[in-house]
């Protein structure tokens, strides 16, 4: 981002959340027409396409304005792995799940694409990756969530197991040029 770039000043508040055991079944499946693909080290380019169709209408601007070379860097990481869930063969979300702070796993990135929501997917989809996360010896998992993101996501987080932490208040200065329609409510 540039000194000069115009910004609007948004206020969140961020929510920390914790699982440290996968609660017991059953779960809710994805439906037979779903599937989720690990992509592997996806480019820049093709990542920030998912973050712009999953993360547009909830605010996801950090990733698509860092830097390339940091970007291609945590993608090239063998311990952060991104899955893209596919519906009738078209994407339709993604999570990234982060092992850089083994033994606890972060869910980074978590999030169905606009024609997605509402369809009944978004706990089948979460579950998928706390299956993913928890397939392997691990102490936790965490996730956060913030007053931009959808508004079920934290009861969602909460009924898949996952324990509030704490909470922070943040203001972040979103560059104008990712065309965000900033909720008024959210303006600083």
């Amino acid at each position: 981002m540039r000194d000069t770039e115009a910004v609007t000043r948004v206020g969140v508040t961020v929510t920390f959340l914790r699982m440290t055991e996968r609660q017991p079944g059953p779960h809710p499946v994805l439906p037979a027409n779903a599937q989720v693909r690990r992509v592997r080290f996806p480019t820049n380019d093709e990542y920030r396409v998912l973050q712009m169709k999953v993360g547009h209408p909830h605010l996801w601007w950090l990733r698509r304005v860092m830097p390339d070379a940091e970007l291609a860097s945590v993608l090239r990481n063998p311990q952060v792995a991104v899955h893209v869930l596919y519906l009738d063969g078209e994407e339709a979300g993604f999570y990234e799940l982060d092992a850089t702070s083994w033994p606890y796993i972060n869910l980074n990135y978590f999030g169905l694409m606009p024609h997605a929501i509402g369809r009944g997917l978004g706990a089948a989809f979460l579950q998928h990756a706390i299956a993913n996360a928890w397939s392997g010896p691990i102490r936790g998992m965490t996730v956060n969530t913030c007053t931009a993101d959808h508004p079920r996501a934290l009861p969602a987080y909460e009924r898949a197991g996952f324990r509030r932490i704490r909470a922070i208040k943040e203001v972040w200065s979103i560059p104008h040029h990712l065309g965000f329609t900033i909720p008024d409510h959210l303006k600083v």
